[in-house]
């Protein structure tokens, strides 16, 4: 799957576990961020900028904007897709998500995460994406 005009993708797949659903054994709306971490982490280990480089980097990356919508539903046991697809990265780091079933490739949910970089000594957000960024994009797009 690969979404028009992005700059770098990946996917996880996750098993829905237990713990995660409501009692008719629907995914609860408030786990699918979860799931858009998981995949969000293997984006950023694309281009060695997880979490742990981002802050050695001197920059934290939160969330700034996040919308999500529901397709369809999860359910326990089911094996799920989740892509990954950087968008943007001069000002802010933008990336798409799609959800889908494993097995029949439905559609679940669509979602968008915004980041900005925030410098973590001086606690200012930056109007644009820092150098170590850029560095480490140019590697691998």
């Amino acid at each position: 799957m690969h979404s028009r005009g992005s700059l770098l993708s990946t996917h996880v797949e996750i098993e829905i576990p237990f713990h995660d659903c409501d009692p008719m054994n629907v995914v609860w709306h408030g786990n699918y961020p979860r799931y858009l971490e998981v995949a969000r982490c293997e984006l950023l280990r694309l281009f060695d900028y997880d979490y742990v480089q981002m802050q050695e980097s001197g920059y934290a990356w939160p969330i700034i904007d996040m919308h999500i919508k529901y397709v369809g539903s999860a359910l326990f046991t089911q094996k799920i897709r989740v892509d990954a697809y950087l968008k943007e990265y001069e000002t802010r780091l933008r990336i798409d998500y799609v959800i889908t079933d494993c097995a029949t490739g439905k559609k679940l949910t669509k979602a968008t995460t915004i980041q900005v970089a925030v410098d973590i000594e001086k606690k200012e957000m930056q109007f644009i994406s820092p150098p170590v960024l850029h560095e480490k994009l140019q590697k691998v797009i």
